[in-house]
């Protein structure tokens, strides 16, 4: 086992409904996410669902939906994935169910049910602090059941009751569904809303604020497989991230949604500045902690980490029609329209992601240009069928952006540098360009990105440039040492340089 493989992994997000269909269809692509050079996927909920958000209303945590298969299927892409290498990670959703879930039906049938405990009652609604997650769509976090005779708290849609995960009964069906997942080889989980979980934690019982939770999901992880993760979805600022990991005895990851949220206002302005800025207040994960980056995932481009002035500066460049906007607070748009289909500002996100420290999850398609669908409801929009052609005609071009972002990861994959080293962001002289050295028991990695649409010709501070070769380029640029230890770039261009001795290092 490699109990920290994941520092640097490549994670592939795949919407299973989306992606091939079902999930034999999704085995059957594996060797194209290998290909790319991903080496663990996170698979969006496929389990029995009523498929009003997208699978995330769950009828039942413990099977497959027909609609994607049975379990003897995802046995199958378990198989698949395990002879190419590839590790699979699940959604854990278990801050709500569906409506339609036993559980919630037979609670709200009879006030003695011991699933009436399940979930958050009240005779009127009250105020606990908690705010509705889709404003715009729902009117509170109360709606009135008339069967049950009071009112049912949902944080997100009125559809989804909340859980509550203060109950012992409620955490034993949460550990009863992780050793389920656990037994058929799954590598770990994304936890869905996990602060909302916490919450409900805190309510029940307020020692450690709740992330007593936390701690003990780690815990009952960690005895039934070691080299196992739980990836938090914690849309926090970077200071509460501590909380979250717990000095290595809570979340193995965190999705990192401050970093997320500044490499698109560096987008937005052609700047470094606000990546450099992220990196220095993000707080270094603890141990065998590790943060996971990433561009576009399934949800909107939720933008609440940035100030109300640099959130409606991104919102005005990449959503300048009311109809991109989601929620009041982000972009229902996926990558390649927000950048005008411009593979080479596509090619310079990605490699923009792939340069700061953290292990990077690529949005299914993305790597080819995929479009959105601004026909489909809120964030529906971006979960839109993989384009199999278009993968196809691109695979057949060594200069297509999948033979680009291909490139980027494949060359990612092996630099533990930027996985595990140390990072410090230098001033070249162009607000443009972002710089940063990485650096691990030695071995010193230099990535370079210019933002900007114009060639620029910068000095690395404090280093012998003129000793440095390329490891990755996007284009033919006279070396550093031909070019008197000045490093070009071109439009949007990027480059990885190193000392020639720590090439294999």
């Amino acid at each position: 086992m490699q109990p920290t493989w994941y520092r640097n992994a490549v994670i592939y997000q795949i919407d299973v409904a989306h992606f091939r269909t079902d999930l034999r269809g999704t085995a059957d692509r594996l060797e194209y996410v290998r290909g790319l050079g991903a080496d663990c996927v996170w698979l969006l909920p496929f389990f029995e669902t009523p498929y009003r958000d997208g699978g995330y209303d769950v009828t039942n945590h413990l099977s497959v939906d027909p609609r994607f298969g049975d379990v003897a299927d995802f046995a199958y892409l378990m198989d698949r994935a395990d002879a190419l290498g590839v590790r699979v990670v699940i959604d854990l959703v278990a801050q709500h169910t569906s409506i339609d879930h036993p559980w919630f039906q037979e609670a709200r049938r009879d006030r003695s049910s011991p699933y009436r405990a399940y979930y958050v009652w009240a005779d009127e609604p009250v105020d606990t602090g908690v705010e509705q997650n889709f404003p715009t769509v729902e009117d509170g976090v109360w709606t009135w059941d008339e069967e049950a005779g009071q009112y049912y708290r949902h944080t997100f849609y009125s559809h989804e009751p909340d859980l509550d995960l203060g109950h012992p009964r409620v955490i034993a069906e949460l550990e009863r569904v992780m050793s389920f997942w656990l037994r058929l080889g799954v590598s770990g989980f994304r936890v869905d809303a996990l602060p909302s979980m916490v919450e409900r934690a805190r309510a029940a019982d307020p020692r450690q604020d709740g992330l007593w939770l936390v701690e003990h999901m780690h815990d009952y992880l960690a005895v039934r497989r070691a080299d196992a993760i739980l990836l938090g979805e914690v849309d926090v600022r970077p200071k509460q991230y501590a909380d979250y990991l717990r000095g290595g005895r809570g979340m193995t990851m965190l999705l990192d949604f401050w970093t997320n949220n500044h490499l698109f206002l560096a987008l937005a302005r052609s700047e470094a500045e606000p990546v450099v800025r992220a990196l220095a207040e993000r707080p270094p994960a603890p141990g065998r902690g590790q943060y996971a980056t990433y561009l576009r995932n399934h949800d909107e481009l939720d933008l609440e980490r940035l100030t109300e002035n640099e959130r409606d500066e991104v919102v005005r460049i990449f959503a300048p029609d009311q109809s991109m906007r989601a929620y009041g607070r982000g972009i229902r748009r996926r990558l390649a329209p927000m950048l005008d289909g411009d593979e080479r500002r596509i090619a310079m996100a990605h490699a923009l992601l792939l340069s700061v420290p953290g292990a990077p999850v690529l949005l299914y398609g993305d790597e080819i240009g995929m479009s959105d669908d601004l026909s489909r409801e809120e964030r529906r929009a971006v979960r839109t069928p993989m384009q199999w052609e278009e993968v196809h005609r691109q695979t057949t071009s060594t200069t297509s952006l999948l033979a680009q972002v291909g490139n980027l990861v494949r060359t990612r994959l092996g630099r533990r540098e930027i996985g595990s080293g140390r990072c410090e962001p230098l001033d070249v002289g162009d607000p443009a360009v972002l710089c940063v050295r990485h650096e691990l028991d030695e071995v010193q990695l230099f990535c370079l990105v210019n933002l900007s649409d114009r060639e620029v010709t910068v000095e690395v501070p404090d280093t012998d440039t003129a000793a440095l070769v390329d490891i990755l380029a996007n284009d033919d640029l006279t070396s550093p040492g031909d070019a008197g230890g000045r490093v070009e770039l071109s439009a949007y261009g990027y480059r990885w340089l190193q000392r020639p001795q720590d090439l294999f290092g």
